[in-house]
C-alpha cells in the first residue's frame, strides 16, 4: 500500500515537473529563430556599407600622401639649415681686408641655398600646405631668414624685411598655385635669431680694433630689440617669441659691456690689437723672448 502511494506521488511529480518546461521549449526556440534572423540582417547590413568603406579608403590614402610629403618637407627642411649655417659661417670670416670677397661668396651661397633647397620646400608646400605642415619647417625657415638678414646687414648695415624676402620665393613656385610665403612669426623669430650671430660679429670686430662698427652693430640690435619689445605682447602664439626676447636681451647686454669696457678701460690698446709688429705690448715695452 505505501508503495503504491510513493508511486502515485512520484509519476505526479514528474507529470508537474514535465507541463512545467513545456513552455519554455517554443521560447527557446523563438530566441535561436530571432538570433539567426539578427545575424543575417547584420550580414546584409554590412554588405551595403560599401559606400563608407570608400569614404574612409579615400582619408586613408589622403592621410598617408600628407605623412609621405611630412617626411619629403623635413628632409628638405635639415637640408636648408645646414646649407644657411655654412652661409652664417661664411660671414663670420669677413675682416675689414676682404669685406669684399667674403661678402660676394656668402651671397653667392645664400642664392644657391634659395635655388637648390628653398625651391624642394616650394615644391613640396603647394597650396595650403604650408600651414598643415609648419611645425615640419619653421627651424629651416627661420634658419634661412638669419642667413639672409645676416648678410644684408653686413653689406648695407640695414634690416631685409619680410616683403623681400616673400618676393625672391615668387620666382620658385606655380603662378597657378597659392605660393610660399614665410609668415610674420617665422620671420620674428629668424630675425631674433640674427641678433646672437651679431654678438658674435661685434665681439670679433671689437677683437680686430674696429670699435666703430661694433658700436654700429650694438645700436642695431638695441633698436631691433625695443621695437620688438612693442611688437611681442601683440602677437597671439608669442611663447616662442617671448624665449627669444630673452635670449635677445642677454646678447644686447654682452654687446654693451664689451663696448663700454673697450670705451672705459682698453681703447688706448685696440687700435694696436693684431699688430705685426713684434715689439708691441700691452706693458708698452717688447716682449720678453
Amino acid at each position: 500500500m505505501v508503495y503504491f502511494f510513493c508511486c502515485q506521488r512520484l509519476s505526479s511529480s514528474l507529470t508537474l515537473m514535465a507541463s512545467r518546461k513545456s513552455p519554455r521549449l517554443p521560447q527557446i526556440a523563438a530566441s535561436a529563430s530571432e538570433i539567426g534572423a539578427g545575424k543575417k540582417l547584420r550580414t546584409i547590413a554590412t554588405g551595403s556599407d560599401s559606400g563608407m568603406k570608400d569614404e574612409f579608403a579615400k582619408h586613408v590614402e589622403y592621410l598617408n600622401n600628407l605623412n609621405e610629403k611630412r617626411e619629403r618637407v623635413v628632409k628638405a627642411s635639415r637640408d636648408v639649415t645646414m646649407n644657411s649655417k655654412k652661409v652664417i659661417f661664411q660671414v663670420h670670416r669677413l675682416s675689414k681686408n676682404n669685406q669684399e670677397e667674403v661678402l660676394t661668396k656668402a651671397e653667392n651661397d645664400l642664392a644657391n641655398v634659395t635655388s637648390q633647397y628653398m625651391s624642394k620646400l616650394v615644391k613640396e608646400l603647394r597650396g595650403t600646405d604650408f600651414w598643415k605642415l609648419r611645425r615640419a619647417y619653421t627651424f629651416a625657415v627661420q634658419e634661412y631668414v638669419e642667413a639672409a638678414t645676416f648678410c644684408r646687414f653686413c653689406k648695407t648695415g640695414t634690416l631685409l624685411n619680410l616683403s623681400e624676402i616673400n618676393s625672391s620665393l615668387l620666382a620658385l613656385s606655380d603662378k597657378s598655385i597659392e605660393p610660399l610665403q614665410i609668415n610674420t612669426l617665422d620671420y620674428l623669430l629668424g630675425v631674433a635669431d640674427l641678433t646672437g650671430e651679431l654678438m658674435r660679429l661685434a665681439i670679433g670686430r671689437i677683437s680686430e680694433g674696429e670699435v666703430d662698427y661694433a658700436q654700429k652693430i650694438c645700436q642695431f640690435v638695441r633698436d631691433l630689440y625695443r621695437e620688438l619689445t612693442l611688437i611681442v605682447p601683440l602677437m597671439d602664439e608669442n611663447h616662442e617669441m617671448k624665449k627669444k626676447m630673452e635670449v635677445m636681451l642677454q646678447s644686447l647686454v654682452k654687446i654693451e659691456n664689451a663696448c663700454f669696457s673697450v670705451h672705459v678701460r682698453g681703447s688706448e690698446y685696440i687700435p694696436l690689437l693684431g699688430s705685426e709688429n713684434p715689439d708691441f705690448s700691452f706693458f708698452g715695452a717688447s716682449e720678453f723672448e
